[in-house]
Protein backbone atom coordinates (compact mmCIF):
# COMPACT_ATOMS: atom_id res chain seq x y z
CA UNK A 1 0.00 0.00 0.00
CA UNK A 2 1.42 3.38 -0.83
CA UNK A 3 0.15 6.87 0.24
CA UNK A 4 0.04 9.46 -2.17
CA UNK A 5 -1.33 13.13 -2.76
CA UNK A 6 -3.14 13.97 -6.13
CA UNK A 7 -2.34 17.86 -6.68
CA UNK A 8 -2.00 20.57 -9.58
CA UNK A 9 -0.48 24.03 -10.34
CA UNK A 10 -2.77 25.21 -13.35
CA UNK A 11 -4.26 22.30 -14.05
CA UNK A 12 -1.10 20.45 -14.58
CA UNK A 13 -1.80 17.70 -12.34
CA UNK A 14 0.71 15.29 -10.90
CA UNK A 15 0.47 12.40 -8.30
CA UNK A 16 3.04 13.41 -5.27
CA UNK A 17 4.46 10.65 -3.15
CA UNK A 18 6.29 10.98 0.16
CA UNK A 19 9.68 8.53 -0.73
CA UNK A 20 11.01 9.40 2.19
CA UNK A 21 8.57 7.26 4.62
CA UNK A 22 7.80 5.20 2.03
CA UNK A 23 9.59 2.79 -0.09
CA UNK A 24 9.07 3.24 -3.82
CA UNK A 25 10.26 0.79 -6.56
CA UNK A 26 9.59 0.58 -10.54
CA UNK A 27 9.05 4.17 -10.51
CA UNK A 28 8.93 4.38 -14.51
CA UNK A 29 6.29 1.77 -14.20
CA UNK A 30 4.38 3.30 -11.46
CA UNK A 31 4.67 6.64 -13.20
CA UNK A 32 2.49 5.18 -16.34
CA UNK A 33 0.13 3.27 -14.01
CA UNK A 34 -0.81 6.31 -11.77
CA UNK A 35 -0.90 8.23 -15.01
CA UNK A 36 -3.98 6.32 -17.10
CA UNK A 37 -6.66 9.07 -16.58
CA UNK A 38 -9.18 5.34 -17.26
CA UNK A 39 -7.51 2.60 -15.56
CA UNK A 40 -5.16 4.73 -12.87
CA UNK A 41 -5.50 8.03 -10.70
CA UNK A 42 -4.74 9.92 -13.65
CA UNK A 43 -2.33 12.55 -13.56
CA UNK A 44 0.11 14.22 -16.18
CA UNK A 45 2.74 12.30 -14.24
CA UNK A 46 4.09 11.50 -11.03
CA UNK A 47 6.35 13.13 -8.72
CA UNK A 48 8.58 11.48 -5.72
CA UNK A 49 9.70 13.71 -2.57
CA UNK A 50 12.67 12.23 -1.47
CA UNK A 51 15.68 12.66 0.86
CA UNK A 52 18.34 14.78 -0.32
CA UNK A 53 22.49 15.36 1.04
CA UNK A 54 22.41 19.02 -0.62
CA UNK A 55 19.14 20.79 -0.31
CA UNK A 56 15.87 20.35 2.17
CA UNK A 57 14.51 17.94 -0.22
CA UNK A 58 14.64 16.30 -3.32
CA UNK A 59 11.90 15.86 -6.22
CA UNK A 60 12.05 13.35 -8.68
CA UNK A 61 9.60 14.09 -11.66
CA UNK A 62 8.25 11.58 -14.02
CA UNK A 63 6.10 12.22 -17.25
CA UNK A 64 3.08 10.06 -18.21
CA UNK A 65 4.60 7.64 -20.81
CA UNK A 66 7.42 6.79 -17.62
CA UNK A 67 10.69 8.92 -18.77
CA UNK A 68 11.92 10.90 -16.11
CA UNK A 69 12.42 14.61 -16.51
CA UNK A 70 14.81 17.42 -15.05
CA UNK A 71 12.56 19.88 -13.29
CA UNK A 72 8.64 20.96 -13.32
CA UNK A 73 7.98 24.37 -12.48
CA UNK A 74 4.23 23.91 -11.60
CA UNK A 75 5.24 20.26 -10.22
CA UNK A 76 8.02 22.01 -7.78
CA UNK A 77 5.40 24.43 -6.33
CA UNK A 78 3.03 21.52 -5.36
CA UNK A 79 6.26 20.24 -3.55
CA UNK A 80 6.52 22.96 -1.55
CA UNK A 81 3.06 23.02 -0.28
CA UNK A 82 3.34 19.34 -0.30
CA UNK A 83 6.33 19.35 2.48
CA UNK A 84 5.04 21.95 4.59
CA UNK A 85 1.35 21.18 4.65
CA UNK A 86 2.48 17.72 6.04
CA UNK A 87 4.83 19.13 8.08
CA UNK A 88 7.89 17.55 7.06
CA UNK A 89 9.20 21.06 7.40
CA UNK A 90 8.08 24.59 9.39
CA UNK A 91 10.40 26.64 6.78
CA UNK A 92 8.43 29.08 4.53
CA UNK A 93 12.04 29.18 2.04
CA UNK A 94 13.00 26.01 0.95
CA UNK A 95 15.83 24.47 -1.56
CA UNK A 96 14.78 21.31 -3.69
CA UNK A 97 17.38 18.95 -5.43
CA UNK A 98 16.17 18.30 -9.26
CA UNK A 99 17.68 17.19 -11.98
CA UNK A 100 18.37 20.25 -13.13
CA UNK A 101 19.82 21.93 -10.16
CA UNK A 102 19.05 23.31 -6.34
CA UNK A 103 15.75 25.65 -6.79
CA UNK A 104 14.83 27.76 -3.79
CA UNK A 105 11.36 28.28 -2.80
CA UNK A 106 9.38 31.14 -1.35
CA UNK A 107 5.86 29.58 0.31
CA UNK A 108 3.23 32.24 0.86
CA UNK A 109 0.79 30.59 3.80
CA UNK A 110 -2.65 31.42 4.71
CA UNK A 111 -4.10 29.81 7.56
CA UNK A 112 -1.45 26.80 8.33
CA UNK A 113 -1.58 26.26 4.65
CA UNK A 114 0.42 27.41 1.47
CA UNK A 115 -1.74 29.11 -1.31
CA UNK A 116 1.29 29.99 -3.46
CA UNK A 117 4.90 29.94 -3.98
CA UNK A 118 7.52 32.15 -5.65
CA UNK A 119 10.37 29.88 -7.40
CA UNK A 120 13.56 30.85 -8.34
CA UNK A 121 13.90 29.40 -11.76
CA UNK A 122 17.55 30.39 -11.75
CA UNK A 123 19.22 31.27 -14.90
CA UNK A 124 18.10 30.91 -18.10
CA UNK A 125 20.17 28.74 -20.78
CA UNK A 126 21.50 29.24 -24.07
CA UNK A 127 23.99 27.41 -25.11
CA UNK A 128 22.29 25.31 -28.19
CA UNK A 129 24.35 22.03 -26.98
CA UNK A 130 23.21 22.66 -23.52
CA UNK A 131 19.65 23.27 -24.13
CA UNK A 132 20.17 20.67 -26.21
CA UNK A 133 19.20 22.19 -29.75
CA UNK A 134 21.51 21.10 -33.23
CA UNK A 135 22.27 24.87 -34.38
CA UNK A 136 24.82 27.11 -34.18
CA UNK A 137 23.05 30.52 -33.58
CA UNK A 138 23.69 31.28 -29.70
CA UNK A 139 21.05 32.81 -28.72
CA UNK A 140 18.94 30.61 -30.96
CA UNK A 141 16.50 32.75 -32.39
CA UNK A 142 15.77 32.05 -35.64
CA UNK A 143 15.38 28.08 -35.87
CA UNK A 144 13.10 27.49 -39.13
CA UNK A 145 11.34 23.74 -38.43
CA UNK A 146 8.32 22.67 -41.07
CA UNK A 147 5.89 20.69 -39.87
CA UNK A 148 3.09 19.27 -42.15
CA UNK A 149 2.03 21.87 -44.13
CA UNK A 150 3.29 25.13 -41.87
CA UNK A 151 6.56 26.65 -40.93
CA UNK A 152 7.88 27.96 -37.79
CA UNK A 153 10.48 30.12 -36.13
CA UNK A 154 11.63 29.12 -32.84
CA UNK A 155 13.93 30.24 -30.26
CA UNK A 156 15.42 27.87 -27.95
CA UNK A 157 15.65 28.29 -24.22
CA UNK A 158 16.40 25.75 -21.75
CA UNK A 159 15.04 26.19 -18.36
CA UNK A 160 16.72 22.75 -16.83
CA UNK A 161 14.96 21.15 -19.63
CA UNK A 162 14.61 21.81 -23.49
CA UNK A 163 11.51 24.54 -25.00
CA UNK A 164 11.42 25.65 -28.56
CA UNK A 165 9.17 28.87 -28.04
CA UNK A 166 7.20 29.83 -31.24
CA UNK A 167 4.89 32.83 -32.30
CA UNK A 168 1.58 32.22 -33.31
CA UNK A 169 -1.62 34.79 -34.01
CA UNK A 170 -4.31 32.91 -32.13
CA UNK A 171 -3.60 30.17 -29.43
CA UNK A 172 -7.33 29.50 -29.33
CA UNK A 173 -8.07 27.98 -32.58
CA UNK A 174 -4.26 26.19 -33.36
CA UNK A 175 -4.65 22.79 -34.06
CA UNK A 176 -1.81 21.79 -31.16
CA UNK A 177 -2.12 17.87 -30.92
CA UNK A 178 -1.37 17.91 -35.28
CA UNK A 179 2.04 19.83 -34.90
CA UNK A 180 3.30 19.17 -30.84
CA UNK A 181 3.50 15.45 -31.73
CA UNK A 182 5.80 15.89 -34.74
CA UNK A 183 7.83 18.95 -33.42
CA UNK A 184 8.35 17.32 -29.96
CA UNK A 185 10.67 14.86 -31.90
CA UNK A 186 12.32 16.75 -35.02
CA UNK A 187 15.59 16.08 -35.36
CA UNK A 188 16.86 19.48 -34.34
CA UNK A 189 16.01 18.52 -30.36
CA UNK A 190 18.39 15.45 -29.56
CA UNK A 191 16.48 14.70 -26.05
CA UNK A 192 13.01 16.15 -27.85
CA UNK A 193 12.06 18.76 -26.56
CA UNK A 194 8.76 20.94 -24.85
CA UNK A 195 7.25 23.03 -27.27
CA UNK A 196 5.53 26.50 -26.83
CA UNK A 197 3.10 28.36 -28.90
CA UNK A 198 2.68 31.86 -28.16
CA UNK A 199 0.24 34.37 -29.10
CA UNK A 200 1.84 37.76 -27.84
CA UNK A 201 -1.06 40.21 -26.29
CA UNK A 202 0.75 42.83 -24.90
CA UNK A 203 4.43 43.92 -23.45
CA UNK A 204 3.35 42.53 -20.32
CA UNK A 205 0.53 39.78 -21.15
CA UNK A 206 1.14 36.61 -23.34
CA UNK A 207 -0.89 33.85 -23.76
CA UNK A 208 0.81 30.35 -24.12
CA UNK A 209 -0.36 26.90 -25.29
CA UNK A 210 2.19 23.50 -24.56
CA UNK A 211 3.03 20.50 -26.22
CA UNK A 212 4.66 18.90 -23.28
CA UNK A 213 7.53 16.57 -23.93
CA UNK A 214 6.36 12.73 -22.96
CA UNK A 215 3.35 13.62 -22.25
CA UNK A 216 1.21 15.90 -25.26
CA UNK A 217 -0.55 19.06 -23.97
CA UNK A 218 -1.30 20.06 -20.38
CA UNK A 219 -2.94 23.17 -19.00
CA UNK A 220 0.15 24.62 -17.61
CA UNK A 221 3.68 24.09 -17.80
CA UNK A 222 6.15 26.44 -15.34
CA UNK A 223 9.61 26.01 -17.37
CA UNK A 224 7.53 26.71 -20.27
CA UNK A 225 6.18 29.92 -19.01
CA UNK A 226 9.32 30.74 -17.79
CA UNK A 227 11.67 29.93 -21.37
CA UNK A 228 8.60 31.66 -23.11
CA UNK A 229 8.95 34.97 -20.98
CA UNK A 230 12.91 34.98 -21.49
CA UNK A 231 12.06 34.20 -25.34
CA UNK A 232 9.63 36.99 -25.86
CA UNK A 233 11.72 39.73 -23.92
CA UNK A 234 15.18 38.52 -25.81
CA UNK A 235 13.17 39.25 -29.03
CA UNK A 236 12.04 42.51 -27.85
CA UNK A 237 8.34 41.44 -27.93
CA UNK A 238 7.74 41.82 -24.01
CA UNK A 239 8.88 43.14 -21.06
CA UNK A 240 10.67 41.22 -18.16
CA UNK A 241 8.19 41.24 -15.70
CA UNK A 242 5.14 39.58 -17.50
CA UNK A 243 1.75 37.44 -16.82
CA UNK A 244 1.33 34.31 -18.99
CA UNK A 245 -1.86 32.93 -19.25
CA UNK A 246 -2.02 29.32 -20.02
CA UNK A 247 -5.00 26.96 -20.23
CA UNK A 248 -5.21 26.05 -16.47
CA UNK A 249 -4.55 29.91 -15.27
CA UNK A 250 -2.27 32.23 -14.95
CA UNK A 251 1.61 32.58 -13.74
CA UNK A 252 3.39 35.59 -12.81
CA UNK A 253 6.95 35.43 -14.35
CA UNK A 254 9.85 38.11 -13.95
CA UNK A 255 13.48 37.01 -15.58
CA UNK A 256 15.24 39.83 -12.78
CA UNK A 257 18.38 41.59 -15.38
CA UNK A 258 20.35 42.08 -12.17
CA UNK A 259 21.01 38.21 -11.18
CA UNK A 260 20.11 37.05 -14.59
CA UNK A 261 17.40 34.66 -12.82
CA UNK A 262 13.64 33.85 -14.06
CA UNK A 263 11.19 34.53 -10.82
CA UNK A 264 7.97 32.12 -11.00
CA UNK A 265 4.53 32.76 -8.93
CA UNK A 266 1.66 30.50 -8.84
CA UNK A 267 -0.80 28.57 -7.23
CA UNK A 268 -0.43 24.90 -5.62
CA UNK A 269 -3.46 23.16 -5.12
CA UNK A 270 -3.88 19.79 -3.32
CA UNK A 271 -6.82 18.07 -4.85
CA UNK A 272 -7.36 14.85 -2.50
CA UNK A 273 -5.64 11.75 -0.89
CA UNK A 274 -5.19 8.49 -1.54
CA UNK A 275 -4.07 4.90 -0.96
CA UNK A 276 -2.48 2.65 -3.80
CA UNK A 277 -3.65 -0.75 -2.85
CA UNK A 278 -3.05 -3.03 -6.35
CA UNK A 279 0.53 -2.46 -7.54
CA UNK A 280 0.81 -1.98 -11.42
CA UNK A 281 1.95 -5.36 -13.01
CA UNK A 282 5.50 -5.61 -14.51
Amino acid sequence: MIKFTKMHGLGNDYVYIDAIHQNIEKESILAQFVSNRNFGIGSDGLILICNSEIADFKMRMFNSDGSEAEMCGNGIRCVGKFVYDKKLTDKTEVTIETLAGIKTLQLHVEKEKVKTVKVDMGEPIFIPKEIPVISEEIPVKNLILKAKDKEFKFTCVSMGNPHAITIIENTKEFNIESYGKILEVDKAFPNKTNVEFIEIVNKKYIKMRVWERGSGETLACGTGACASAVACNLNGLTENRLEVELLGGILEIEWNKKDNHVYMTGPAVTVFEGELIDMPKV
